[in-house]
């Protein structure tokens, strides 16, 4: 997509990484979105439950986005680079290169994804440790973190990988890695994925208790031993092999990344909603919840203190916002649950062909058809018969329960289009329900939301957005620009270039509330300038009896799946 060049103006460059592409962003000082590019990566599914990907594919995609986007700057100055990506496990060997990560022996395939399942044993292990770093990730750690996808590796891939390997990288890091050489880690990254603490860093008990004593060895030099704030400077800015394989100008400003959540967080928390008439508009920001919602989603609460909130991750110090507090919430299926239950549906494929025949998206025409049902059934709330349990590859948040299925009561023998359109606005309500599950839970601990603020690909859905209003009961602000992700990298390059605030100091490395303090001026100042409300969505009233019914339906699912495996147990 190309928007209108503009001339003699200072840029900034977002490159976001996601599930199945890379994606990258021309955006200007106003946070206008000037051009972005796409660019797909490969992913390989060897086994059930294994994800990987290639780190030089990876870069591919990130160098050629790039190229495509940079050209547009015209006579501007490109001032600064930022990344985001999923918290995917990277592994080089001593001399860099890609190391496998798979008992095929495939050294391209080095790249662990995120959603990979593989460490489900190690994962039990370590939370019956019950050690004193759980306490921040909400008392039990995910599948999805990186110490049990280690501990996998040292138990399966002992000769082939462990042995041999130099460095383990958030796929963040190892992105400002290949454009910096410098093998600074964000805190984001090492602070929410691999239990570094802002304060007090690695816990040597923690690696020792778990069997991955090694990792200690040379001062965490494979895992990590300096560490930034997100939006600081790398210390090396981009170099020049780096700025030739990306199409930029060697030398601007590369700052410490953020996993693309958090991104997507930064691209909308702060935008100013002066004269909006919404609750948060006199409330400190803590008053937002970021819900950044695509594959998976992710609830981002930041607050002053910390707040523990049980099943929830966090809290978090400085992981998003310097000086503030993080707590994490998470589905770790939404918009890939939503293809599992329309595409495998018997009417996917007449659905698809009137969707085409018309010229529409598969959703729009979707949404359009349900519309059509209302219509005919204007007294009927349609999905009063039909429920979801949305868990179908676990549950990340709040009962942080791995071992969870989805589950769907109501079916019927209809195989026709009402029938896929009625179970496509189930699951997508379950999704929302899942949503005020994961805001009742914070609440219960002492976090007070009361605005929603959503990006990714599954805002764009209008359904998807109005039923988070109607069911939560909370206004929810969309960005200005759609692709807040993408803002949000441009965001931490804006930041590092310093060319948001008259303090020129530099705070990189800075740990302590004065370094904290100089970098949440910058991001902070950035996020107010670059961050803009596009629309808002008001909860509609009319239903809310139906889904307080909807919702406590929602949770005698996951009372009855906990009953049905109490009673399978005793065979």
């Amino acid at each position: 997509m190309q928007k209108e060049k503009r001339e003699a103006a200072y840029y900034y460059i977002g490159i976001d990484v996601g599930t199945a592409s890379v994606r990258a962003a021309l955006v200007d000082q106003s946070g206008v979105v000037v051009d972005q590019a796409e660019e797909a990566v490969t992913i390989w599914e060897p086994h059930p439950d294994h994800y990987e990907q290639s780190s030089q594919d990876i870069w591919r995609a990130c160098c050629a986005a790039s190229k495509k986007v940079a050209q547009s700057a015209g006579c501007g100055q490109i001032r600064g680079l930022g990344f985001d990506a999923t918290c995917s496990l990277v592994v080089l060997n001593k001399q860099f290169q890609p190391l496998t990560v798979n008992a095929e022996g495939d050294h391209n395939r080095n790249v662990i994804m995120w959603m990979d399942h593989r460490a489900g044993n190690q994962v039990d292990r370590i939370n019956r440790t019950n050690h004193g770093v759980l306490r921040y990730v909400g008392g039990v750690m995910s599948v999805e973190m990186q110490p049990p996808k280690l501990l996998w590796l040292k138990e399966n891939l002992g000769e082939e990988c462990w042995e041999k390997a130099g460095h383990f990288l958030d796929l963040p890091d190892f992105l400002s890695w290949k454009a910096t050489g410098s093998l600074t880690r964000s805190l984001c990254t090492l602070v929410c994925k691999w239990t570094f603490s802002s304060d007090g860093g690695w816990d040597d008990s923690f690696w020792k208790e778990i069997g991955l004593e090694d990792i200690i060895e040379d001062n965490y030099s494979k895992i990590g031993n300096h560490v930034v704030s997100p939006g600081d400077s790398v210390g090396n800015n981009l170099t020049s092999r780096a700025a030739r394989d990306l199409g930029l100008p060697e030398g601007i400003a590369v700052a410490a990344s953020l996993i693309d959540a958090h991104a997507g967080g930064l691209g909308v928390i702060g935008a100013d909603v002066t004269g909006y008439n919404l609750p948060c508009e006199n409330q400190p920001i803590t008053s937002r919840l970021a819900l950044i919602c695509g594959t998976s989603s992710c609830h981002m609460a930041i607050s002053e203190e910390p707040i523990f909130v049980p099943g929830v991750w966090g809290p978090y110090y400085s992981a998003m916002v310097p000086g503030l507090w993080l707590n994490e919430g998470g589905q770790s299926a939404t918009g890939k649950l939503i293809d599992h239950m329309v595409r495998g549906h018997d009417g996917f494929t007449e659905l698809q062909n009137k969707a085409k025949s018309r010229g529409q998206h598969l959703y729009a025409y979707l949404n359009h058809h349900l519309d059509q049902i209302r219509a005919a059934r204007p007294q009927d709330p349609l999905t009063g018969d039909l429920h979801v349990w949305p868990d179908f590859h676990g549950n990340r948040s709040p009962l942080a329960d791995l071992t969870l299925k989805g589950m769907v009561v109501g079916l019927t023998l209809s195989r026709g289009p009402d029938d896929l359109a009625l179970l496509y606005l189930a699951t997508v309500q379950s999704i929302a329900l899942g949503t005020r599950h994961i805001l009742e839970t914070m609440a219960s601990s002492g976090h007070n939301i009361s605005s929603l603020f959503l990006c990714g690909g599954l805002s764009k859905n209008p359904l998807f957005v109005q039923m988070h209003a109607d069911i939560t009961g909370l206004p929810v602000v969309l960005s200005k620009e759609v692709e807040s992700v993408l803002v949000g990298a441009a965001i931490l390059g804006a930041c590092a270039s310093g060319d948001f605030t008259s303090i020129r100091v530099t705070a990189q490395g800075d740990r302590t509330p004065a370094g904290y303090a100089i970098i949440y001026c910058f991001l902070t100042e950035a996020m107010r300038k670059m961050a803009k409300v596009g629309k808002i969505v008001l909860p509609n009233p009319e239903h809310k009896r139906f889904y307080e019914k909807k919702y406590q339906v929602f949770l005698k699912l996951y009372e009855h799946q906990r009953e049905y495996q109490a009673i399978m147990d005793e065979c």
